[in-house]
């Protein structure tokens, strides 16, 4: 059992990440890679760090 939140989270977000090591997305903003991809409203891939919150596309 993970000893805090904060660690579960990480772990989930390792996992979800599925690019290579060297194509991995960080967020222009605060640099994080803790990025999730979303649908757009137009059918298009965005982005938004889970780290600050930043959206891009």
């Amino acid at each position: 059992m993970p000893a805090s939140i904060l660690e579960e989270v990480d772990h989930l977000l390792g996992a979800a990440v599925t690019r290579d090591l060297s194509t991995r997305l960080s967020c222009p903003s605060c640099g994080s890679a803790h990025v999730a991809q979303m649908l757009g409203d137009n059918g298009g891939i965005s982005y938004v760090c889970t780290a600050c919150g930043h959206s891009w596309s």
